[in-house]
């Protein structure tokens, strides 16, 4: 029998065979390049794996981090759970590179993929929402004749598979479940279940692929798969891993929100027309839901949309505190009767049963926001289509080392942006990492010959009235040089519509035939494959959903524009309290809260324009801060290191050379 030296000295053996020049990988793939950087990242996976350690893995672009992390989890033949950020980013791991990784390893192993309920058809919502068609709209009645045929075929039940069908459509709603609905072992369809099929398959399987609001959505309730499955498996990767902290924030505290309440007042009428019709007067109770929705929403306003405004003590200076408390207060009422409508039929059907407990819970968040809010916890209020109260920790570092790194197992965390010093404290501080081996993997690309930057120094400040017409006048130049194949990143929604509609006045005026696309006109996928698809006359202008998780390889994208410096919103309320809590602690919340996460930022803008070894590109970022401001210096150092440009006429001269084709701008 092999000592624990030997299985570890063979185990990093197996590692560099598969990524050398005529490895496993490569003969499965003759474009595969063996790179030291990779194999270096691959042995750090496996270290940790051997030791049961945490490793934390910030890896530029090029590194192929995916291979490297993928190799020796397979090799290892451990149980182990894989999230990354996004539904998009789960797909490609589950369906090209995993299937890829062990079929060039040809290990025999079992994976599974597991999304959160809403992304799986729920049986016995069809059935629901098929006997109340009659109450959508033409478009709804469309999309769920589709769900129903497509229904009929299904393995899976993941909506992923279909084609067509909009992220946004009303029909989705109706077709799943969420964990307030669903009727778990009391539904009638519970063997048959296709989630309940996913989970079974997850607990069995070898490697199982969730993403992040996933893992956190079951840390928080231990419900839906996640919490049952982690103390199963020797070994936890997060992909992405700087996106970590936001998305747990979301479900780690206490959220209320008036679509929470609208959705909850439609099922119930539903299901009381359905199941105890005369015994309620369902159709009143759902308007004085409605009515309660509508004047809580008229208190707020005067506040501005889609901003988080902070609730300490008391509601912002925009709410009326009187108005707040009475229409609060007539909500929670509303609850009230209606839980107490629900209580005498509850043994008529399980829908109804439910709905009770989904009126309790409801009525237990809001009156949350009655009292004052627990120690060591921000609480805020965001006013947009929807109104949503939220109460949240600063972090998550307790409920990481609380629930999560107790056991003994591997924890890998990677991502091309986890902070701006050698410790990558940025990142370890508030996901609660104390004891990690820490790896910097900076990009293989040559970004002094593939890339430029320009920062110009005689320019409007951001806090200047004209510094936005100045970008727009800069980008318009530089865009037109190129043809288009162009990003136009800004750091909020005011400088999006303003710079994309000057973009579009500017070509018009000057005759060009160039397409500005700008965000929120078409759903961010639609967008960004029309770019695709016209990029050599097209600019797209975006905002924070396109500084990262977007690849666009080639000539296709040239140059991208940064409008500032992407540091954090002041008044946002996580970002104070976070201050607060590093002044009260005697260090300064600039050099350690704002820097950093500019940083972190910034780096992710910049990381759209080089993706392969073959890119030309130039970065412009429309801050004389950058280059004139003493913390500039550590920004700049966040950067890959290109070839500075000195001047517009500069910049002008590289971009026609990147039209013309010139290698590295010349």
């Amino acid at each position: 029998m092999n000592s624990p030296q030997e299985h570890s000295s063979e185990f990093e053996h197996a590692i560099a065979r598969a990524f050398a020049t005529g490895g496993v990988l490569q003969q499965a793939d003759p474009h595969f390049l063996s790179r030291e950087l990779q194999t270096e990242f691959a042995q750090a996976v496996g270290q940790a794996i051997t030791q049961r350690s945490q490793l934390v893995v910030e890896a530029g672009t090029g590194t192929g981090k995916t291979f490297a992390y993928l190799v020796p989890v397979l090799l290892s033949g451990r149980k182990t759970l894989i999230s990354t950020a996004t539904k998009g980013l789960q797909d490609q791991l589950f369906w090209r590179d995993l299937p890829h990784v062990r079929k060039a390893l040809q290990l025999p192993l079992k994976t599974a993929l597991l999304k959160g309920r809403n992304n799986y058809l729920c049986l016995h919502r069809i059935h629901v929402a098929q006997h109340e068609q009659h109450t959508l709209t033409p478009y709804e009645q469309r999309d769920l004749t589709r769900v129903i045929l497509w229904a009929q075929g299904t393995r899976t039940g993941d909506l992923a598979e279909m084609s067509g069908l909009g992220e946004r459509s009303g029909v989705i709603p109706l077709v799943t479940s969420n964990r307030e609905n669903c009727l778990g072992s009391d539904c009638q369809y519970y063997r048959q279940c296709h989630l309940m099929l996913a989970r079974r398959e997850a607990m069995g399987a070898d490697v199982i692929v969730v993403n992040h609001h996933l893992f956190f959505a079951d840390l928080a309730v231990r419900e839906s798969g996640v919490a049952e499955l982690l103390p199963t498996v020797d070994v936890v990767v997060f992909d992405e891993a700087h996106q970590l902290n936001e998305t747990g924030l979301q479900f780690l505290g206490v959220t209320w929100s008036t679509s929470q309440m609208l959705d909850f007042s439609r099922d119930m009428l539903a299901a009381g027309l359905m199941y105890a019709r005369g015994l309620q007067n369902w159709a009143q109770l759902r308007d004085e839901c409605e009515q309660a929705v509508r004047e809580l929403k008229l208190t707020c306003r005067k506040l501005p949309m889609n901003a988080r405004m902070a609730w300490e003590k008391t509601v912002p200076q925009q709410i009326d505190a009187q108005e707040w408390e009475l229409a609060l207060a007539k909500a929670s009422a509303c609850l009230l009767q209606v839980k107490q409508a629900l209580e005498k039929v509850t043994e008529t059907s399980p829908d109804l049963a439910r709905l009770y407990e989904r009126a309790q819970s409801l009525q237990q968040r809001l009156d949350n926001f009655n009292h004052p809010k627990a120690a060591q916890m921000v609480r805020w209020i965001e006013a947009g289509a929807s109104l949503r109260l939220i109460e949240s920790p600063l972090d998550i570092a307790q409920a990481m080392q609380e629930r999560c790194f107790q056991g003994a197992q591997s924890w890998i965390f990677t991502s091309a942006t986890l902070g701006a010093d050698e410790q990558l404290s940025w990142f370890t501080r508030q996901v609660g990492i104390e004891h990690a081996d820490i790896r910097r993997f900076n990009s293989p690309f040559d970004y002094a010959q593939q890339a430029a930057l320009f920062v110009p120094r005689s320019f409007p400040k951001p806090n200047e009235a004209e510094h936005l017409e100045a970008v727009a006048g800069l980008a318009a130049q530089l865009v037109a040089k190129l043809g288009g194949r162009s990003f136009v990143l800004t750091t909020t929604l005011r400088a999006l519509r303003i710079i994309g509609e000057a973009l579009k006045q500017q070509f018009e005026t000057q005759g060009l035939d160039i397409q500005v696309l700008v965000q929120g006109t078409r759903p961010k996928r639609e967008l960004l494959e029309l770019f695709r698809n016209t990029a050599a006359s097209s600019v797209l202008v975006g905002s924070q959903s396109f500084w990262e998780g977007i690849d666009v390889a080639g000539e296709d994208l040239q140059l991208v524009m940064i409008d500032k410096l992407p540091f954090p919103p002041p008044n946002d309320p996580l970002i104070q309290a976070r201050c607060e809590r590093v002044e009260s602690e005697g260090g300064s919340a600039f050099a350690e809260i704002s820097i950093p996460e500019a940083a972190v930022a910034l780096k992710q803008g910049a990381g759209r324009l080089i993706r392969r070894e073959t890119d030309q590109g130039l970065l412009v970022v429309c801050d004389p801060r950058l280059v004139t401001m003493g913390y500039g210096r550590r920004l700049l150092a966040a950067l890959p290191p290109m070839r500075r440009l000195g001047s517009v006429d500069e910049a002008l001269a590289y971009a026609e050379n990147l039209a013309a084709g010139k290698q590295g701008g010349e």
